[in-house]
């Protein structure tokens, strides 16, 4: 615990945050605590249809799976196996570089597709247990800067898969790569309005949700984005949510879902980069659509 220096700072940071704006309807947030060296840094999250199971993914390339504890639909404890440990393609455990997990799309026959940042890659993996099968590389990835390449990944109700970097290349639009099986392509682009891009999903209806970042030195802000496709083409790019700095912790990973009222649901998981200050959040907010 903070000594009364540093417990007043976090309650005077904690007294600029605001209720969030825009369509959403806050649900809840747990703080998920674990005595595990290794509990942390979570980046992508992937919920089950009916919102009981999840998998998650760490930056540290680990897979965690368990069961959310619900009550009135709110998530009120977890019961988690322990951390798998990711490989590379021969077996081995990865340095950390090259282990920089960051987007998590289950695929639709089984097994997972991660997306790395340290060199700008997907991999799928059959099973969390098992080598990774390496997927070709689009040629603009080896461009991408080390610590703002590929964070989010999404694959639709088709299997193709999806996937846009952290910053903006450019500065002013991101390019978002679609692939088929085969190889990649660029799907379409979307217009950088201020935040970092760090998760994505689909929902049932084909729509893509991004959720975004912004961080100041007192916290983060959250930002969610859907985005209407009519195949390649962009027809509505909507804001759903919108918190002010230190509502919530570092929300990196995001999960869409239908719950039993026929309602969509956005569960969301916070990175609390092992350090002290931040924890590990799970927070559930309800969209229209």
């Amino acid at each position: 615990m903070p000594g009364r220096p540093g417990a007043l700072i976090l309650a005077a940071m904690m007294a600029l945050t605001a209720a969030p704006t825009g369509a959403a309807e806050f649900l809840g947030a747990f703080a998920w605590q674990s005595d595990r060296a290794d509990h942390g840094g979570f980046s992508g999250i992937e919920v089950s249809d009916d919102g009981t199971r999840f998998t998650a993914l760490s930056d540290r390339a680990r897979i965690v799976q368990g069961r959310f504890e619900r009550a009135d639909g709110r998530i009120v404890g977890i019961d988690a196996d322990p951390p798998t440990v990711l490989t590379n393609s021969e077996g081995r455990r990865m340095r950390r570089t090259f282990g920089d997990s960051e987007g998590l799309a289950l695929a639709r026959g089984g097994g997972m597709h991660i997306s790395f940042e340290g060199r700008a890659r997907v991999w799928f993996y059959p099973a969390a247990d098992r080598p990774p099968a390496p997927l070709p590389r689009h040629p603009d990835f080896a461009g991408l800067p080390e610590n703002g390449a590929l964070e989010a990944l999404a694959v639709d109700a088709t299997g193709a898969l999806y996937t846009l970097p952290e910053r903006a290349p450019d500065a002013k639009t991101f390019p978002v790569w679609r692939y088929d099986g085969m190889a990649w392509a660029r799907a379409f682009t979307l217009p950088a309005r201020g935040y970092a891009i760090v998760g994505a999903d689909f929902d049932d209806r084909g729509r893509l949700y991004l959720l975004e970042r912004k961080f100041r030195t007192i916290g983060f802000a959250t930002r969610v984005r859907r985005i209407t496709l009519n195949g390649s083409d962009v027809i509505a790019d909507e804001d759903l949510l919108e918190t002010r700095l230190r509502e919530h912790d570092n929300l990196e990973g995001i999960a869409v879902w239908r719950d039993a009222d026929g309602k969509l649901r956005l569960t969301m998981i916070s990175d609390d980069n092992f350090n002290w200050l931040q924890r590990t959040e799970i927070v559930e907010y309800r969209v229209p659509g």
